[in-house]
This record gives C-alpha cells, structure tokens and sequence, in this order.
C-alpha cells in the first residue's frame, strides 16, 4: 500500500501548512465502508432501508458521502503527520483545498498555527529606578478630608434661597418659544453651582426658595450637546421641590470614633497612613515588575498566532461590554476600543510567553502547599470556607490554571529580586 505523502511548508512564523495525500486504495476502502453505511441508513421514497442500489444512494447523496469520508480520513491522517514533525498546533488544523475524485489518491491542504519560537535577552540584572514610596503629611490629610465628604449630611434648608453646594430636587419644563412645543418635564436632583451644570441652571437655581417657580429664557447654541433643542430658544420653568444643605463634620477624635471605633485622631491618621503606604508600596512593586518586563519585551519580537490574538482581543470587548452595558459609542469610539483591545491583547499574549519561558529556563514551579497557601487567601478575600473554594476550582477546572498564575508571579518575582534597583 502507497503511503501517505506529506510534505509542510512555512508561510510565517506562527502560520504553517500542511499538504497530504492518502493513498487511493485507503480512500476507495473508506468510500466503500462510508457508502454501505449510507445505504443502510438512507431514506429513499419506493425503497425499503437497506434495500436501495449503491447507485441511487451515491447520486442522491453523494455530496454527504464525500464530506463524511473526509472528516473519517482526514483528522487522523493529519493527527499521524504533526506527531511525524513533532508539532502540536495551537488549536485545530483548518482543512482547504481539497482534491478528492473516485479511485484516485485523496489531495488536502491543512494550515495551523504554532506557538512562535524565539531567544530570550538578557533577563537579570535589568535597571530600574528605585519608585518613591513615601505618605506625606498631605496624602493623610487629603485622605481624611475625602472621609469627611463622605460623612458629609444633607439637612433641609429654612428661612434662605439655593446657595452653592446645596443638595436641591428641582422641577424643570421647557417650551419651545418658536413652534410652542413641550420638551419632557425632568424631576431630577442637582448640586448647586456645580460646573458641569448648565449655565443658565446655576445662575437662575441660587437664591430661589422651596416651592418657588422661576421662568426664563435661553437661547441654546448650535453645537448644544442636547441636539433636540440645539440651536433653538427655549422658555424653562423651574421649580424647587426641596432644598437641603450639605454639612461636613469637623475633624476631630469625635470623628475619629465615629468613622472606624478610634480611640483618637491620631489613632485614625496612622491607621490612614499604614493603609496608603501599604497601597503604595503594592503599587510600586506593579509598577516595578512592569518596567522590568517592558524592558525585556522591547528587546525581543516575535509573531503571535493570529488565532490566539482573536480570541483575546474578543475576551478583552466582552469586558468592556459588561462593565459599560448601556453606553453607546460612535464608530470613531468603537473603532479605537477595538484597535486598543487587540493591542492590549497581543502584549498580554508576549508578556505571558516571556515569562513562561523565563520560568522554564529557570526551573521555577509552585508545589502543592502554595496552590494551598493561595486558595486560603481566596476564600478569605471572598468570605468562604476553603473547602468550598477548593470544590469550586476543582469543579470548574482551573487548578492548573490557578498553578500556571502562581508560576507566572514568581517569574516576576524572580525578575524583581533579580534587577538592578538604583
């Protein structure tokens, strides 16, 4: 029997293709084997199942016939062949081009993709400079004044007008000057003389009462983002409903004990400062770690599979979808949404090659004791028990790639201590 005839050719570096050809005698073998099967399953209107000639099913059904036969023959062959050069693609060959005629040898062409291979830099000793880690008096203070805002209360206003910073319901209609026709009525809360109010609001809004109904005219310009009254004069009436005043408490230990049980302001300011320096200190290891792999990665290039690109790039856009469900985008928006996910993609893809390598290179790998030493902390970050957090990785399939994440961190953890930090 003839054997199969292979031969692979290079298009790039992660692109490959592979052209076989099975033996005729193989291909008439499974032909024969794929028709009888059609014959006995095959429905034919004035024959009984079974019963029909192999003519009549190969006329009416040969076109299934052929393609069953190609995905019978096909994977295998291609399976035998990858295995021959050693390979293993980075997902599924793509069969095209296909020669396929009876009593002849059957002709294929399958392309697949490849992880790229490349040499890495130098990956140690790499110079950074040292990132500032200190919390100034000012960080402190601007921490307890972002409490105090938060801690701030709404009291409701009597015996004066809307001044600035007061939290008012306000009741706004508008008209048409021109075609007399109504605009929605908008029952909306509104922080006085905040600049991203409209203009004409803020300065009509300060010194009007509750229940006080003011009307005015403006004149909207052309370019007004509001395109349903761009460039058109609208008469508004605006009522307050309510009025209530912003109240900050004062900074204090009375403050302090009310915020987190303190025993004191200063107790509170060195609970802030302990917090942002831990912060802090975490941020610039990130940023550390980050410019040490930038450093390496702008020294190496390398292909990626477009395949892998693909599928990352659309796994970064459905992030993006679900955390801004309901926002609409134009298509120059869109358009620098996608160029950025596919960017952010690819230098994901790079960064995890690097570092797989790295710690292949290095010998680094992560034992039993700390896969268990980090679901401890999962489930302490998420307020689970650990048995059910180990059931959820084992039941979802992720342990190994909880195992790979580990390995990847003390990759870079290796590349940090291993740096040149001036």
């Amino acid at each position: 029997m003839k054997k199969n005839e292979e031969t692979e050719n290079k298009t790039n570096e992660c692109n490959h293709e592979l052209k076989v050809e099975i033996p005729a005698d193989e291909v008439s073998k499974e032909f024969e084997k794929t028709l009888t099967s059609f014959i006995n399953s095959a429905k034919i209107k004035g024959f009984r199942p079974g019963r029909a000639s192999k003519d009549v099913v190969k006329n009416m059904y040969y076109s299934e016939i052929k393609e069953s036969l190609i995905n019978s023959l096909a994977p295998e062959v291609i399976k035998k062949e990858l295995k021959k050069l050693r390979v293993v693609p980075v997902t599924s060959p793509v069969i095209t081009d296909v020669s396929f005629e009876e009593g002849k040898s059957l002709k294929l062409t399958a392309h697949y993709e490849l992880w790229p291979e490349f040499k890495l830099p130098e990956y140690k000793k790499v110079k950074i400079k040292k990132k500032k880690k200190s919390i100034s008096d000012e960080d402190v203070n601007k921490s307890l004044e972002e409490m105090r805002e938060r801690s701030a209360q709404y009291i409701p206003v009597e015996k004066r007008g809307v001044a600035d910073n007061d939290y008012v319901m306000i009741e706004v209609k508008g008209k048409d000057t021109k075609t007399k026709k109504l605009l929605p009525t908008e029952k909306t809360f509104v922080l006085a003389g905040h600049p991203d109010n409209e203009k004409s609001l803020n300065e009509n809004l300060i010194g009007m009462k509750e229940k006080e109904v003011k009307q005015f005219v403006v004149n909207c310009e052309k370019n007004h983002p509001n395109k349903k009254i761009a460039g058109k004069e609208i008469e508004y009436s605006l009522l307050v409903i309510s009025v209530k005043e912003k109240k900050l408490p004062k900074i204090n230990d009375e403050f302090a004990k009310e915020i987190g049980k303190f025993e004191s302001l200063k107790d509170l300011k060195a609970e802030i400062r302990k917090v942002m320096s831990n912060d802090k200190e975490n941020s610039a290891k990130r940023e550390t770690s980050d410019e040490i792999i930038q450093q390496i990665v702008g020294k190496v290039d390398f292909d990626l599979p477009e395949s892998i690109v693909q599928q990352e790039t659309l796994a970064n856009l459905r992030r993006i979808q679900e955390s801004r469900p309901n926002q609409k985008f134009s298509k120059e928006e869109i358009k620098k949404i996608q160029e950025d996910a596919k960017k952010n993609a690819e230098r994901n893809i790079k960064n995890h090659l690097i570092l797989k390598k790295i710690a292949e290179i290095e010998n680094l790998e992560v034992s039993e004791a700390e896969i268990t030493e980090e679901l401890k902390e999962i489930a302490k970050a998420n307020n689970v028990s650990l048995p059910k957090v180990v059931e959820s990785v084992n039941k979802s399939g992720k342990k190994q790639e909880l195992k790979q994440n580990l390995v990847l961190k003390k990759t870079v953890d290796f590349l940090v201590e291993n740096a040149i930090i001036e």
